[in-house]
C-alpha cells in the first residue's frame, strides 16, 4: 500500500519537470536555474539530515554518492536542459528519455544479477511504444532532420547519466539515510550545474514571479520529495521496476499540458497513454528473481 502511494505520488510529481522547465526558462537561463535549484535543495535537506542527526558517509560510500548525484541530478539535468535550450525538440528528448528503463534493465540483468520475467519485457516494449504514440504529435510537429551533432550527443549521455545515477542507487550506499544521500547527491549535482553555468557564462535572471514560483516548487516539490522518492523506491523496488514508472512521466505529462497550454491530445495520445499505463502495470507485476546478493556496479 504504501509502495503503490508512494509510487502514485513520484509520477505525479515527476511529471511536472516538464511543465516547470517550461515555464522557467523563458526567464534565465537553464544552467543558473539547476545551479540554484541544486544548491539550495542541498541545504534543505542537509538541514533535514543534520536534524535527524545521519552521519555524513566516509570514503568510498561519499564518492559513490557524489558520482551518484552528478549523474542523477547534474550531468542529466544540464544536458537533457541545454539539448532542449539548443534545438533538441522537446517530444523527441522525452522519447529519449523513455529508453532509459530499458538501458536499466539491461543493466541490472547484466551487473546485477536480475533477471527479468518475459511479462516484464513485453510490458516495457509496449509501454515504450505507447510513449512513443503520445509524443508522435509533438516529434511530428518539430521535425527530427534540422537537430543539430552536439544536442543529439548530449541528450543521449544525459539518459546515460540517469540510467547510471539510478543503478548506483543499489550498491552500498543504499543504506545510508534518506536526507543525508539527498543532500550529499544533490551537493554533486549542484557542482555539475554551477560549473556549467561558469562555462555557458550566461547569468540572465530577471526575477520575475513565475520564476519564484516555479524555483520554489523545483526545489521542494521536484529535487526534494521527487528525487527522495525516485531513492527510496529504487531501494525498495530496485531500478528496473522503479525505472518504469517513468515511462508514465511523458504521457502524464501531455495530459497536463493540455489542461494547463491547451495543447493538443487526440485518439492516438489517448491509446499511447493506455498502452503505456498497461504496459507499466504488466512490466512491475512481478518481482525479478535474483541469483546472489546485490553487487554495487562499477
Amino acid at each position: 500500500m504504501i509502495v503503490g502511494l508512494a509510487s502514485l505520488l513520484f509520477v505525479l510529481i515527476w511529471s511536472t519537470g516538464f511543465i516547470v522547465a517550461r515555464a522557467t526558462v523563458p526567464h534565465a537561463t537553464p544552467e543558473l536555474i539547476l545551479a540554484v535549484r541544486l544548491a539550495l535543495t542541498t541545504a534543505l535537506l542537509g538541514g533535514a539530515a543534520f536534524h535527524a542527526r545521519q552521519a555524513l558517509p566516509r570514503g568510498r560510500r561519499l564518492g559513490l554518492h557524489l558520482a551518484a548525484g552528478a549523474m542523477l541530478h547534474g550531468f542529466y539535468l544540464t544536458l537533457s536542459w541545454w539539448a532542449v535550450n539548443n534545438g533538441m525538440p522537446a517530444g523527441v528528448m522525452a522519447l529519449l528519455g523513455s529508453l532509459q528503463p530499458l538501458m536499466v534493465a539491461a543493466a541490472s540483468v547484466a551487473f546485477l544479477g536480475d533477471r527479468l520475467p518475459q511479462r516484464a519485457w513485453v510490458g516495457l516494449a509496449a509501454a515504450i511504444i505507447g510513449v512513443g504514440c503520445v509524443l508522435l504529435p509533438a516529434i511530428e510537429r518539430s521535425g527530427t532532420g534540422s537537430i543539430a551533432v552536439g544536442p543529439a550527443v548530449a541528450a543521449v549521455f544525459a539518459v546515460l547519466s540517469m540510467a547510471g545515477g539510478t543503478l548506483i542507487q543499489r550498491g552500498s550506499i543504499a543504506g545510508d539515510g534518506i536526507a543525508i544521500s539527498g543532500a550529499v547527491q544533490n551537493g554533486g549535482g549542484a557542482m555539475i550545474a554551477i560549473a556549467a553555468t561558469l562555462f555557458v557564462g550566461d547569468y540572465r535572471w530577471d526575477g520575475s514571479p513565475m520564476l519564484w514560483i516555479g524555483l520554489a516548487w523545483s526545489v521542494l516539490a521536484l529535487s526534494t520529495a521527487g528525487l527522495s522518492l525516485l531513492v527510496w523506491l529504487v531501494r525498495h523496488q530496485g531500478p528496473t521496476r522503479m525505472s518504469m514508472l517513468l515511462l508514465l512521466v511523458p504521457p502524464l505529462a501531455a495530459v497536463e499540458a493540455w489542461l494547463l497550454f491547451g495543447e493538443r491530445l487526440g485518439p492516438v495520445q489517448l491509446v499511447g497513454f493506455a498502452l503505456a499505463l498497461g504496459g507499466v502495470m504488466l512490466g512491475r507485476s512481478t518481482r525479478p528473481a535474483r541469483d546472489r546478493d546485490i553487487a554495487e556496479p562499477a
